[in-house]
């Protein structure tokens, strides 16, 4: 129980350095930190024990639609988002990562991307190929999209480390003028453990 607890509050206070540094005031900060923490809570919720012995893993498509609600009291969801993504179940061991790769993507996309537009779209598929889920982040319709100086912020070296440490995979983007593509692939054997 101690080695939960320390984790949770060094995920706690990770995510309060990494939200205040690409906050521009007080409120922005509360409103991106508390997304964030409700997210992962709402991640846990959905791996955790389910009664009767009915099993302790969530849809990967339950993972991305949950995650992705907060984003409805923006605008989002009105046929604007879509998700499809093979049936594999998230386990307890990657929820919590997973979870942040979505809400960070997202946020992004809100503030910058396709979901910054009212006529922005986000499509989210996947596939299995060998060990691992190939899962593309498609953005269409929101500014035109130019590649950043340099290898990124703080946020993308945070994706960087927690799809490799956490979900043994990787992150690539593609900052094409129309929207950015970004494509995960992740370890299956990660994923559901």
């Amino acid at each position: 129980m101690s080695h939960r607890v320390k984790n949770l509050l060094a995920i706690a206070s990770g995510l309060t350095t990494i939200t205040s540094r690409s906050s521009a005031s007080v409120q922005d900060m509360t409103k991106q930190l508390t997304n964030r923490l409700t997210a992962l809570g709402r991640a846990h919720d959905l791996v955790r024990p389910l009664p009767s012995g009915q099993g302790a893993a969530a849809l990967l498509g339950d993972i991305f639609t949950v995650l992705l609600a907060p984003y409805d009291d923006d605008g989002a969801f009105a046929g604007r988002i879509r998700v499809a993504v093979p049936r594999l179940g998230v386990g307890e061991n990657a929820a919590t990562g997973l979870a942040l790769v979505i809400h960070e993507l997202a946020t992004n996309s809100l503030k910058h991307g396709a979901l910054s537009a009212p006529e922005g779209r986000l499509d989210i598929s996947g596939m299995t190929s060998g060990d691992d889920i190939e899962i593309r982040w498609t953005e269409r319709g929101g500014p035109v999209v130019t590649s950043p100086n340099g290898s990124g912020g703080h946020g993308s070296s945070f994706l960087q480390r927690t799809l490799a440490g956490q979900l043994g995979g990787f992150l690539d983007r593609d900052w094409s003028p129309e929207g950015l593509l970004v494509t995960m692939r992740i370890s299956v054997e990660r994923l559901t453990a």
